[in-house]
């Protein structure tokens, strides 16, 4: 299968013919990569973290904290989301997602596929798209890979992403190979759509087509081989982590990253813990997102240089040391240990506000170094050395 039906070259000229994407430097010692992606609401460092804004925030983060303590260069909307709440009229009234929120730096949307597919019980998927319930009230409405470009548009984030199937992780073969069979399809209309519209807010949007094909090699490597001839801006890895080992994560990443393009940016999806984002990083993946920094901030657990707190345990009802001496966020040396498990025990939202500005910061402050030692050339030698310490529980 090939891309001739698609179009010659899905990529748009950025800026007159500049690169959306700078391939800097690759470790010596690794597949590591830094780069930098180009957009017009700012230019973005890799490898990044991108800090997940389901309905156009981040839970519990105020916009100076996301921009100043967090120092994030990017977020990630939902398109589900997004669709269903505020609406389409409320964010197109409102010129676009970027003057909804405030936030001025890029911003990424899903194409709400993932989102979707979870519905299950209240979604029938057919060639055509996906019949769904909105999970808020039960209503019914319709995705096709149309109209989620049209969504996406009507949003306006700097990067969105083609409307896929994201199969389980223990998804059989045969589902797979179906599954993958309908995202290809997909894709074609997607980039038709996209190719026969325009940006609606007088900046660049860039679509980027999702590799998938479950835990099957000969899958990936299918996909990533039609997704490379579209000649995007950018790429994502989908359907990996969603049930299957973090062994097996690994070995798909490899497999696709052998065959998309050396010089446009890879985004791993919905990825992962810190140990992930690191193994990835050195089988040459550039971009993230991922709930957890929240969602597991919300619930006590706190990532930190030297292992993972979790501040409900008694144990820290009288450690007055800081959150962790070795943070860049205010809330870091602001606040001790003891404190936020006061916190959390009498279940004020302020825990869950300062473990989350905690954790992102803390991840992107883990990309950050991360990047440092790639430009060094001894991230394989840093990573070996650092992942045990990550990862202990305190």
């Amino acid at each position: 299968m090939t891309a001739d039906s698609l179009t010659p070259s899905l990529r748009k000229s950025w800026r007159k013919g500049a690169p959306f994407f700078q391939l800097e430097h690759t470790d010596k010692s690794s597949n590591a990569r830094t780069g930098i992606l180009h957009t017009d609401h700012g230019d973005i460092l890799t490898p990044i973290f991108m800090p997940v804004g389901t309905v156009g925030s981040v839970k519990g983060v105020h916009l100076y904290e996301l921009t100043e303590d967090i120092k994030a260069q990017i977020i990630l909307g939902n398109t589900y989301h997004l669709y269903l709440r505020p609406g389409l009229p409320v964010l197109e009234a409102a010129g676009g997602i970027h003057r909804f929120n405030a936030f001025d730096r890029p911003i990424l949307t899903d194409s709400g596929g993932f989102q979707v597919f979870s519905l299950t019980g209240i979604r029938k998927i057919t060639e055509d798209g996906c019949e769904f319930r909105s999970h808020i009230d039960g209503s019914k409405h319709f995705f096709s890979p149309e109209k989620v470009i049209d969504i996406e548009r009507s949003i306006g984030a700097d990067i969105i992403m083609a409307f896929d199937e994201c199969p389980p992780g223990t998804a059989s073969y045969d589902y797979a190979r179906k599954s993958l069979t309908l995202t290809h399809n997909w894709l074609r209309r997607c980039i038709h759509r996209f190719n026969a519209s325009e940006a609606r807010y007088g900046y660049h949007q860039a679509l980027f087509p999702i590799v998938q094909g479950c835990v099957y090699p000969e899958l990936r490597r299918e996909s990533a081989r039609f997704m490379s001839e579209t000649d995007a801006e950018g790429y994502a890895i989908g359907g990996l982590a969603v049930g299957e080992p973090a062994e097996k994560m690994y070995e798909m990443i490899e497999v696709v990253n052998e065959i998309l393009p050396t010089d446009r940016p890879r985004y791993l999806m919905g990825v992962g813990t810190p140990a992930n984002i690191l193994e990835a990083i050195e089988r040459g993946v550039d971009m993230f997102d991922c709930v957890m920094p929240t969602r597991n901030g919300r619930n006590g657990q706190i990532f930190t240089w030297n292992g993972i707190i979790n501040c409900r345990n008694a144990k820290w009802a009288n450690d007055f040391s800081p959150l962790d001496a070795e943070g860049t966020s205010r809330v870091d040396n602001i606040y001790s240990r003891a404190y936020v498990h006061h916190l959390f025990k009498a279940k004020e939202l302020l825990a869950m506000q300062i473990a989350s500005i905690h954790n992102l910061a803390f991840y992107l402050e883990l990309v950050r170094t991360a990047r440092a030692h790639i430009l060094a050339d001894d991230y394989a030698h840093w990573k070996k050395a650092i992942l045990p310490q990550l990862m202990h529980r305190l």
